[in-house]
């Protein structure tokens, strides 16, 4: 797997009033405050689309632009990102045929984080990172496949000069500064890659941060490969509640974009005659509770006892639902969360005595999914905590997960609260979050 944080230089101020010009299309708009900010932007409602090809995520933006013109600049990133999606899907859908599958150089390629990566790593993550490099909006990027952050060239100074305009270079400086404000963008290009060689469903996650307007950072070209670049762009990442967008792509029987700006979450699916990702799931709400479980049960006995206590109630019904849940899971964080939204019930990646933390990495994999949770009306927690307002301390931190139903969420949290034993206790004080 690997995963990338992407530093966007520009400037995009969310503002609640304006003026709307039709353009004699007929256009509703409804107004709704996002979770994490007290910044509103306006969705729009569609009340007339295409009869052959219903309503586009190219037209979704576009109406989210002009209902907020000032959001024209995450239009273009948004529209970058379903460009990789699809070109992933088809690489995915093919890696047997074209011969990608398999280790990389055949075995012994360790990514940063210590693992092993498949050929389709290297490719999705150069995917990715184009995709969002030729949007011209990307000044910085990290690799989980590299030690240290690189720069990243988007125009040469003088690539337009002979038409007159001005174009950016960052040929001589990396600048994490920009006046009026910066995003950062992070991503998984391969959710589930262990699994891709089998057919098993994989997904991209990914997730666009608003930078905190007082995290000023100069670094020169001299300063990329050390511990201070590092520092410094640690010191510019944000918490979960700072996502101004956030979504994953699923690669499996359909392909499905699922995207939420602040105001709800849609799903889309590919329509490969058209080559469009279509809206297919308005305003996706999670069920208040339902009946599905999905964690790994081969580690069950290195969960906290709460936990193991919650599992064991709801699959013998005696939980607060009086029903016995389902196990489903898949091994694809994208696979098992997307159905957990459609269905209901709750998803864990929970830390064990091995994997303290778990294995899910806070900035692109936990924040994101429990932005998109949230905004669905579910919930996202380590155990205690919610994950939204976690601040990062490392790029690749790790953190426990349950997510999901928001009655099923609350009442696996109730286990944590009321556990007593003092060496539990003692095992949770220890995490480096929770």
């Amino acid at each position: 797997m690997i995963v990338n944080i992407v530093l966007l230089l520009s400037t995009i101020s969310i503002i609640s009033s304006f003026k709307l010009n039709n353009h004699n299309i007929i256009r509703n708009y409804r107004l709704n405050s996002k979770l994490h900010s007290t910044k509103q932007i306006i969705a729009p409602i569609f009340e007339e689309s295409c009869e052959l090809t219903g309503i586009t995520l190219t037209r979704y933006m576009v109406e989210v632009v002009a209902a907020n013109p000032q959001l024209r600049e995450l239009e273009s990133l948004v529209i970058a990102i379903q460009t990789a999606c699809k070109t992933i899907a088809n690489v995915v859908e093919r890696a047997s045929i074209t011969g990608v599958t398999g280790l990389e150089a055949g075995g012994g390629s360790i990514n940063i984080q210590g693992e092993e990566q498949k050929r389709l790593d290297v490719i999705t993550n150069d995917v990715m990172k184009r995709a969002l490099r030729f949007s011209g909006k990307v000044g910085v990027l990290a690799s989980e496949e590299e030690d240290n952050p690189v720069s990243v060239n988007n125009f040469p100074t003088d690539k337009y000069k002979d038409v007159g305009l001005k174009t950016t270079s960052f040929n001589s400086e990396v600048i994490v500064e920009e006046t009026g404000g910066k995003f950062i963008a992070v991503f998984d290009p391969l959710d589930g890659s262990s699994n891709v060689d089998a057919g098993i469903p994989t997904g991209t996650i990914f997730g666009i941060f608003e930078e905190d307007p007082l995290a000023v950072c100069e670094i020169s070209d001299d300063d990329i490969q050390d511990e201070k670049f590092t520092q410094c762009l640690v010191n510019t990442l944000r918490p979960g509640n700072s996502l101004v967008c956030s979504g994953y792509c699923l690669y499996s029987s359909s392909v499905f974009l699922c995207i939420t700006l602040g105001d709800g979450v849609n799903i889309f699916t590919l329509d490969r005659q058209i080559g469009e990702f279509i809206l297919t799931h308005p305003r996706v709400q999670i069920p208040k509770r339902g009946k599905i479980y999905s964690f790994n049960e081969a580690n069950r006995y290195e969960w906290d006892q709460p936990l193991i206590e919650y599992v064991t109630a709801i699959q013998t019904g005696k939980g607060e639902s009086g029903k016995q849940y389902s196990s489903r899971y898949i091994g694809s964080m994208v696979g098992d969360v997307h159905r957990t939204l459609l269905y209901g019930g709750i998803f864990g990646y929970p830390g064990t005595n091995k994997n303290l933390n778990g294995k899910l990495r806070l900035l692109y994999e936990a924040a994101p999914m429990s932005f998109l949770m949230e905004q669905a009306g579910g919930l996202s927690i380590t155990g205690k905590t919610r994950i939204m307002d976690l601040v990062p301390t490392n790029v690749h931190q790790r953190v426990p997960c349950l997510m999901g139903s928001k009655e099923d969420v609350l009442e696996a949290k109730k286990y944590y609260d009321n556990c007593n034993d003092p060496e539990q206790i003692a095992k949770f004080n220890s995490r480096k979050v929770w």
